[in-house]
């Protein structure tokens, strides 16, 4: 990785202040590597590493940056320093920039911001939260289905240098509604005369501007597209979404559902940016909730003291058992949880789920009933006991207790994000812990009404 190659260079520089040689440097270092350069920095030096920054590279390395970071140096730039980094980024990475701030820098920041761009931003900044809106840009290139190729060739190269993306031309009525779109390349190699109505096939892809981001990232996905349009409820075309800004929003949503899934809130910037105390207030919430379950199942225990204090042999298979359905439960918690994720099932396929789901938990749970039968026999003939019918009843009492309860845990691992999607909560919230809690209680209850059901004779 290169930043790892350039690192102690840097550093070297650095501490002997040879800002001479270190612009040099950083001339030939990718934007994204020099942000991550910067981010372990103190914030004076950061601030005077930056100023040897090109400004148009500078406006890359500030979008790279981890938001905290960000606000750090706009808090030492001069004001001219602030003028350049925010007129260079694009009007999709101001608003994300402007969404981070505190309130007392979000209007500095606004004033050091051309007028045009003022308007631009005013105007994403209207949009819902996690909207395609907010990530859209408005520098795109039009053009209408009566122009010639050379017209339409000679406005490209007019409006190239404020363009986000020329690989993808937009094709717009007179009331400015989008009607195709049409690839770079089509333009290129037809003929000058020929008009781009000729080209258009009217078939084309969209985004509505008021779609949430995580549909971005899918249409992304299905059309295998470098730039997708924005149209607003009459049609028309508003901005257009690249994949640069999807591919931040899709690393975003799984950081998100990954933490979610270990049984906490979604962290609100990067790990190495997060302040301890707003990490422990991020996990402490699940953690209680979880030590809660955690005593539904000692007290649930505690119902069965007597048969434990009569089989004592029973508490050894106690963790065995709970375990399997937790695990068997957090598989099917995941499958399902990313399946909905990337929309390969809907809600409306829960009962073909459900089926697949409890023929899958009954041959997992007795296949692993099965060993836990035959190792409980094994253990007894290696201890040199003899197999009688204790032995053999407890060994069934064991198997059919991990079929039942890696069925169960199946069955809830499964359901559960159904059950929250119908609700209205993220169903990543039905995170391996929290289903394991689940199953652990239950569990119990399930070992030991078996035991109860097959070792009565042995308890009077």
């Amino acid at each position: 990785m290169l930043v790892q190659l350039i690192k102690p260079e840097f550093q070297e520089l650095i501490e002997a202040k040879n800002w001479v040689a270190l612009k040099e440097v950083l001339a030939d270092v990718p934007p994204a590597d020099i942000a991550e350069l910067l981010v372990e920095l103190e914030g004076d030096i950061a601030v005077v590493v930056f100023r040897l920054l090109k400004k148009s590279t500078a406006a890359d390395v500030f979008a790279e940056m981890p938001s905290g970071k960000g606000v750090e140096l706009i808090e030492l730039f001069t004001k001219q320093q602030l003028t350049d980094v925010m007129g260079n980024l694009e009007p999709d990475e101001q608003v994300a920039l402007l969404e981070e701030l505190p309130g007392n820098l979000t209007q500095m920041v606004m004033n050091t911001m051309r007028p045009e761009d003022q308007k631009q931003v005013k105007k994403l900044l209207g949009y819902p939260e996690d909207s395609v809106g907010r990530l859209m840009t408005p520098r795109y290139v039009r053009v209408k289905s009566e122009w010639t190729v050379a017209r339409s060739m000679e406005h490209i190269r007019k409006y190239a240098n404020v363009a986000e993306t020329l690989n993808v031309i937009y094709v717009v009525d007179d009331k400015e509604r989008l009607i195709d779109d049409l690839v770079i390349t089509q333009l290129i190699v037809s003929e000058f005369d020929t008009t781009i109505e000729e080209l258009m096939d009217e078939s084309f892809n969209a985004l509505h501007v008021l779609d949430d981001q995580e549909e971005a990232v899918k249409m992304f996905s299905k059309y295998d597209r470098i730039a997708l349009p924005v149209i607003d409820t009459d049609g028309i075309l508003v901005g257009i979404v690249t994949v640069d800004d999807v591919i931040d929003v899709a690393e975003e949503e799984t950081t998100e559902d990954m933490q979610k899934m270990a049984a906490m809130d979604a962290l609100d910037d990067y790990y190495s940016q997060t302040s301890i105390g707003e990490m422990v207030k991020k996990r402490l919430g699940w953690l209680v909730v979880l030590f809660v379950g955690q005593i539904l199942t000692a007290l649930t225990m505690g119902q069965y003291e007597e048969l434990l204090s009569k089989i004592v042999f029973l508490s050894f298979f106690v963790p065995l058992i709970i375990s399997s359905g937790g695990n068997s439960g957090a598989q099917a918690a995941t499958l399902v949880i990313r399946a909905l994720a990337t929309d390969d099932i809907k809600f409306e396929d829960w009962k073909m789920v459900f089926t697949r789901e409890f023929t899958s938990g009954l041959m997992l749970g007795g296949l692993i009933g099965l060993l836990g039968f035959v190792t409980l026999i094994f253990w007894d003939m290696i201890a040199g006991n003899p197999i009688g019918y204790e032995t053999l009843m407890t060994a069934l009492v064991i198997g059919l207790s991990l079929l039942t309860i890696v069925l169960f845990g199946n069955f809830v691992g499964a359901m559960l994000p159904f059950i929250l999607s119908k609700m209205g909560f993220d169903p990543a919230v039905s995170s391996a812990p929290f289903v394991a809690t689940i199953v652990d209680v239950s569990g119990i209850i399930i070992y030991f009404s078996i035991a109860l059901l097959f070792l009565s004779e042995l308890l009077l």
